[in-house]
């Protein structure tokens, strides 16, 4: 498999990855990207920004991500916990593999790769955050070495459960 970042010719597909993820979602009770996000204009945005990453299996788009070095507004206030460092990090977003490739360790892969990236920016910590029903990937950040590290709210008000991995 191959790890790259996203092109403009990606956007399809990864757009059609984000909607199986949504329709998961919805399925499952889960109120993440429910509201129209993430959008066409935020995957270009993300490319533009290179912050966009896809995963290649035999030549198709499986999974898509976004993996920034920004520092996360809405990481500055944490409650009911706090965060493990309080240096520079990595941030993923946005993981979402495609429906007929879950169960193939693909997700692994890209935290794998999110924390080469780190590495290779002398960054030694990834910070994620998630809806607090979405089990799959809190399970997902546990299995990975993450740790629970409190509350945060986003922009709009939505509660978020975020997690961090130092290595």
């Amino acid at each position: 498999m191959e790890f790259r970042q996203s092109v403009k010719s990606d956007i399809p597909k990864v757009m059609s990855i984000i909607k199986q993820a949504q329709a998961y979602f919805k399925e499952n009770n889960i109120d993440q990207w429910q509201n129209g996000y993430p959008n066409e204009g935020i995957i270009d945005n993300d490319i533009k920004n290179e912050e966009s990453y896809v995963m290649i299996k035999d030549g198709e788009v499986v999974a898509t991500t976004v993996i920034s070095f920004r520092e996360e507004l809405t990481y500055k206030d944490i409650i009911d916990g706090k965060w493990l460092t309080n240096g520079e990090y990595g941030v993923i977003h946005r993981i979402a593999v495609d429906n007929n490739y879950k169960g193939l360790g693909i997700s692994h892969k890209i935290i794998k790769y999110a924390e080469n990236l780190c590495l290779e920016q002398g960054v030694h910590s990834i910070k994620i955050d998630t809806h607090e029903e979405n089990v799959p990937m809190q399970s997902l950040l546990k299995k990975n070495g993450f740790k629970y590290c409190g509350v945060i709210y986003l922009e709009d008000g939505a509660k978020r459960v975020a997690f961090e991995k130092t290595f």
